[in-house]
């Protein structure tokens, strides 16, 4: 069992995360949670913003372009090195 602050839920379900938590994980009024089961165990996360999730992608797509340029010198030398390869 982990060692933690005890709270009692409310007649409405509701528990108050303690305050070293929240300022911890950047949690205040009105931020929006996702709660889920995992081994057993009830979790919760701090849900991703669509202006995260944007900028996720944005620099999944920046690496993907700088590993396609990567990839097309790689494949430029090879066949400057190599040749182009036989049919077969």
């Amino acid at each position: 069992m982990s060692k933690g602050e005890r709270r009692k839920i409310g007649k409405r379900g509701q528990v108050t995360i303690p305050k070293e938590l929240r300022e911890r994980f950047g949690l205040k009024g009105g931020d929006d949670v996702v709660i889920h089961e995992e081994g057993g165990k009830l979790v919760i996360e701090r849900s991703v913003t669509r202006e995260e999730l944007a900028e996720g992608y944005r620099q999944r797509a920046q690496r993907t372009r700088e590993l396609t340029d990567e990839l097309e010198g790689v494949s430029t030398e090879a066949n400057e090195q190599l040749g182009d390869a036989p049919e077969w």
